[in-house]
Formats: structure tokens, sequence, C-alpha cells
């Protein structure tokens, strides 16, 4: 009996992925009946079940302030390739303190911004102003 995949299932075994790990996940999109690539580009922060037919990797990534977390499956078809960027020595299998992290951080730099002095005048302020203009005036 011979499996038909679409996925190269040699090449996603030999792939060495790791937490800690800038990987860049190319996946099949489709749309309007057609297919195009879109890469996501992130922290891989938990890689799951090894290289079983369920196993799984987690990537995270900052996108416009927020962060953006998939979970890609290993063979999935829908992924195209996966490049690893840049590998990091981490002393953890699973990083889910990354999101502590960047709480963290974000709550740091806005306890550095400071409140600036509200320059609008207060109602009563527009009122005197407006007394003062008509006494003028008459």
């Amino acid at each position: 009996m011979e499996i038909q995949s679409s996925v190269k299932i040699a090449d996603r075994k030999s792939l060495d992925i790791k937490s800690g790990d800038n990987v860049r996940v190319w996946q099949k999109i489709i749309e309007k009946g057609k297919t195009r690539l879109q890469a996501f580009e992130g922290l891989v922060i938990a890689v799951k079940h090894g290289k079983e037919a369920g196993g799984t990797f987690t990537v995270r990534r900052v996108a416009s302030g927020v962060g953006v977390e998939k979970i890609f499956p290993l063979y999935s078809p829908i992924i195209d390739s996966i490049e690893t960027l840049k590998r990091s020595k981490v002393r953890r299998a699973k990083l889910y303190h990354i999101r502590d992290k960047a709480a963290k951080e974000i709550r740091r730099q806005m306890r550095n911004i400071r409140a600036l002095p509200d320059n609008t005048p207060s109602v009563d302020e527009e009122v005197v102003e407006t007394k003062v203009t008509e006494a003028v005036a008459e």
C-alpha cells in the first residue's frame, strides 16, 4: 500500500524546528480560485508531539502592537515551506513566558510616558472670556 500525500514527509521530518527559532512559514492562501503564498515570520514558542503525524509548532509575532500566535500542523498541505532564519539558545522547551514579557515591556513603556497638561480651556474660563469681550465691546 502506497501513501499519497501532497506534503514531502521526508523533508518535513528532516526539519529541525526547536523553541527559540525564528522561522518564516510560507502558507498557501486560496482567494477567488487563485492560490498565493503568504509568509508568517516569528518566534517558535512551542513544538508539540515532535515528528509524529499530529505534531504541531506555535509561532508568535507582534503585528501592529498586538501579539499574534498561529499553531501550524507540521505535515499540513497548506504549508508550502518553512525557513529557519535564526536560532537562539533557550533554556525552556515551551516559551510561554514570552507573552508576559511582552506585556510587561509595554506596561513599562506606558509608565514612562507622562501625561501632557490639558491646554484646552474649561467651560468656566470660556464664559469669563466672553463676558470680558462683551464688556469691552460696549
